[in-house]
């Protein structure tokens, strides 16, 4: 018997193949539980044209993705935070950082398509990979610098004027 899957199905196959399964197993599982229809030519056909327009909007969105990865190769990232010694900072820097910085930028991205495996820590520059589509993956240059802080700087400045009132 022969069957189109509606969902995936371990070591089957995947939803919109044609598999032959015994006529029991498809009688009595897979067609029951909506898992599967029988492979008619009418089935077989509406299965072909959910396929052909499935490809024509993944070309869609992957075109889209390409035209978004242009823009967002030409931004660098550059966050500001307080740090202590070592360059190490209070707090970390998150996906959800650089989606605030992409957004004011005009780039409205998902913090879920920014590939951070674990908040930035330290000062520096970073690699952080964006996938907007499954075929589409850009890397954009993140730069952690440390925050001056103004009450560092007006120390520094009086006791540079104190030193030069001597």
């Amino acid at each position: 018997m022969k069957v189109i899957l509606k969902q995936d199905v371990e070591k089957l196959g995947k939803a919109g193949d044609i598999v032959k399964v015994t006529p029991g197993y498809g009688r009595n599982y897979l067609i029951p539980r909506h898992i599967a229809t029988e492979a008619t030519p009418g089935n077989i056909k509406i299965v072909e044209q959910e396929r052909r327009a499935q490809a024509k909007r993944d070309f869609r969105e992957k075109e889209a993705a390409t035209i978004l990865a242009q823009d967002i190769v030409k931004l660098t990232p550059t966050i500001k935070r307080k740090t202590g010694e070592g360059g190490s900072l209070y707090g970390s820097v998150t996906a959800m950082d650089i989606a605030e910085f992409l957004v004011a930028h005009k780039v409205d991205i998902d913090k879920r398509k920014i590939q951070l495996d674990e908040p930035i820590k330290t000062v520096g520059e970073y690699q952080v990979p964006i996938r907007l589509h499954r075929e589409v993956t850009v890397p954009i240059k993140v730069i952690v610098e440390s925050e001056s802080e103004p009450e560092a700087e007006s120390k520094s400045e009086a006791e540079s004027k104190s030193e030069d009132a001597s």
